[in-house]
């Protein structure tokens, strides 16, 4: 009698168990479908992760050769700047030796505006 009240309650689990795995198979193959589930939107987010570290490596690109073209633009005007104030430097020394003429007073106003 016990034996039989055991094996019922066995077969009773084993029914119980095989509904839960067909409703849990139902539902993973529900969550995983690439079109409605949470599969299609993992994919979704995955593709757009790519397509943003590809932006952030674009902007990266164009942030460092514009710095670059900026580094060199900054050198570029510094050493004109130098050469500007050799050239107003060189005026200066000249002006008291040499006669105050039309030519010597235009190089030092364009030497003075260009230092404003």
């Amino acid at each position: 009698m016990i034996e039989t009240i055991l094996q019922v309650t066995l077969a009773v689990a084993s029914v119980g168990l095989a509904v839960f795995c067909v409703v849990l198979a139902r539902r993973l193959r529900r969550l995983n479908d690439l079109e409605t589930g949470l599969g299609g939107a993992i994919a979704v987010m995955a593709a757009e992760v790519d397509r943003l570290e590809k932006a952030i490596i674009a902007a990266r690109d164009e942030a460092k050769s514009a710095s670059e073209a900026l580094a060199a633009e900054v050198a570029r005007s510094r050493n004109e700047r130098a050469h500007w104030d050799l050239r107003r430097k060189i005026v200066d020394a000249a002006a008291p030796a040499a006669p105050a003429h039309a030519g010597a007073r235009r190089l030092r106003k364009r030497a003075e505006h260009a230092d404003a």
